[in-house]
C-alpha cells in the first residue's frame, strides 16, 4: 500500500484521489500513519438484496428469547409520611 506524507497529500489531494488505487493509500505524519484513504468499493444499491436465500432464520425475530411482564410483581409502597422538623 502506498504511503504519502500529509503534507503532499495537503498539496496534492484532489491529483491524489484522481489516481488511487483499489488498494488505497496511507497517510502519515513524521512517518506515523495517520489515516487510510480507501476507494469506495461498491454502491449501497448493490447490496439490497445481495444475501437473498444464502441467510436462514431462526426462531421469532421480533422476540429477545426472555418472557416480560410489564405489570411489577412488588407493589409499590405508600409514601412514608414526612418528619416534622425539630426547629421551635
Amino acid at each position: 500500500m502506498k504511503q504519502v506524507p500529509a503534507a503532499t497529500f495537503k498539496a496534492q489531494c484532489l491529483a491524489i484521489l484522481d489516481r488511487i488505487d483499489p488498494d488505497g493509500i496511507i497517510i502519515t505524519n513524521h512517518g506515523r500513519p495517520v489515516a487510510k484513504l480507501m476507494p469506495v468499493g461498491t454502491a449501497p444499491t448493490e447490496l439490497i438484496g445481495s444475501l437473498k436465500g444464502k441467510l436462514r432464520i431462526k426462531g421469532n425475530i421480533l422476540s429477545t428469547g426472555v418472557r416480560w411482564d410489564a405489570e411489577s410483581r412488588h407493589p409499590r409502597l405508600a409514601p412514608r409520611p414526612r418528619r416534622r422538623s425539630h426547629r421551635r
